[in-house]
């Protein structure tokens, strides 16, 4: 089934804030574990991602939300891609990969210069997929998240 052509990508607004959370809280829970800093942003989309300068987006499908990425805004010129889930029932048919796309061409309309990304490496189809995209593994600070054990980045053109 190929439903990369008719997903929509859609921009958030509040009546679809439940939509990060459920897709995220699924993913985290079964890989890892809701940690506090997710548990505050998953639950207050528009107060710690929009409000703030960021940027959210969903994959639609047949009137459903089956995906979701932020982008999280750290300074003028440099963003977090982030909370970046696909429902498990979607997996492996491009949805991210689509949603990444999405970023780059909302990273270009922002000027966005740089996007830095953090995620573990036991997640290896999400690392060949950044890494076909152009992120590069660069040095990891202490303290962001439990779960990560690799940060990487990708300089805009």
């Amino acid at each position: 089934m190929n439903i990369q052509n008719t997903i929509e990508i859609i921009p958030f607004s509040p009546d679809l804030k439940d939509h990060i959370k459920t897709l995220n809280v699924a993913w985290l829970t079964k890989y890892f574990s809701v940690e506090e800093k997710d548990e505050l942003v998953l639950s207050n989309p528009q107060e710690e991602i929009i409000d703030k300068g960021g940027l959210i987006f969903y994959a639609k499908y047949n009137a459903e939300i089956l995906g979701t990425v932020s982008l999280i805004k750290i300074d003028n010129s440099t963003f977090e891609l982030s909370k970046m889930a696909v429902s498990d029932k979607v997996q492996g048919l491009g949805i991210g990969k689509k949603l990444l796309e999405h970023c780059f061409s909302a990273a270009e309309e922002n000027h966005i210069k740089r996007l830095l990304l953090y995620s573990n490496r036991i997640l290896l189809p999400a690392i060949h997929l950044y890494e076909k995209f152009g992120f590069v593994e660069i040095p990891l600070e202490a303290n962001v998240y439990e779960r990560a054990n690799i940060k990487m980045e990708k300089i805009m053109p």
